[in-house]
């Protein structure tokens, strides 16, 4: 069953950070001499410095091969465990750059979130960043519930916890209680419309910077491969979905059609298309509204959907 809902007000503060990012952002990614690890310095540098939400713990993590970082509310009272996977297209993005995000969601959602750091390319090219989040997802199930564990994720680590979902169900392991998905990089084939016909209004990216993510990521792999491309998968056994996309983003359709395809496999998705917004923008609490809101409205869906 899929439930569509499309939002159209849209802020001052929305449109001033759309402008702000089509000309401070969007040009970095398209340079011809771009440099992932270059630029994961300077955005751990620039994000790293926004205040996390008060009265939560950070407790690193790097054993058995596992890294990250747990963000746990002083005063949690729930078995709830989010496993987050960052964005960045693969290439860049880590827990410290998206620290004021995650801990809010810890917040919002009265839960204890991991938020993995998966390697990432062209260091670690696929099946690098898919066989960590599995391992996570194991490591996870060894003290906690699968029923109390929820997924979350956005742009490419979107993808990967759709990608998660099918290496689940491919290896027989109980299945988490929903899913988070926003802006979800889930076609590495790059094969949506949107990709081209949305290059002059995403305040992020350009299709070429798409292509150029998926191929630095894919290093010669299939990009048909489902735990790349999970848009390619079987969706039949998959929990609830709430989705997220904005109408003027390259991954417009990559969201679309994740959404099409779930409820096509009797998955319960819940589908939301805010209009004008930048990709990904729940990142930008607790400054831009529409983030706010986005965030009230996790906090319910994951709630609801686990104990």
């Amino acid at each position: 069953m899929l439930t569509r809902t499309t939002v159209k007000r849209r802020s001052l503060r929305s449109r001033f950070l759309s402008w702000f990012l089509r000309r401070r952002f969007k040009p970095k990614l398209l340079r011809s001499d771009f440099d992932p690890a270059r630029f994961r310095v300077a955005l751990d540098r620039d994000m790293g410095k926004n205040p996390i939400a008060k009265n939560v713990n950070v407790l690193p993590v790097q054993q058995m091969g596992i890294n990250g970082e747990w963000l746990v509310p002083a005063n949690c009272g729930s078995k709830r465990v989010i496993l987050y996977s960052h964005g960045g297209g693969y290439l860049f993005g880590s827990p410290l750059s998206y620290r004021a995000f995650t801990s809010r969601l810890a917040v919002a959602c009265d839960a204890r979130v991991f938020v993995l750091d998966y390697r990432l390319a062209p260091e670690h090219p696929f099946p690098g960043a898919a066989d960590d989040v599995i391992a996570a997802y194991r490591h996870l199930l060894s003290e906690h519930d699968a029923a109390n564990i929820v997924l979350a994720g956005d742009s490419a680590g979107a993808g990967l916890s759709l990608s998660l979902l099918v290496q689940i169900r491919d290896a027989g392991l109980p299945m988490p209680a929903a899913a988070v998905l926003m802006s979800p990089y889930a076609d590495l084939a790059v094969t949506g419309d949107s990709v081209d016909s949305n290059t002059r209004t995403c305040a992020m990216f350009s299709g070429d910077a798409i292509r150029r993510a998926a191929a630095t990521y894919l290093n010669g792999a299939s990009a048909l491969d489902a735990r790349a491309s999970p848009l390619y998968a079987e969706f039949a056994g998959f929990p609830p979905l709430l989705i997220y996309v904005s109408d003027n983003e390259v991954l417009r359709d990559d969201g679309l059609r994740v959404a099409e395809r779930a409820a096509a496999a009797a998955v319960p998705t819940d589908l939301r298309v805010w209009r004008g917004q930048p990709h990904v923008w729940p990142l930008f609490v607790p400054v831009l509204p529409e983030a706010n809101q986005v965030m009230q409205e996790m906090g319910d869906f994951i709630r609801q959907h686990s104990a």
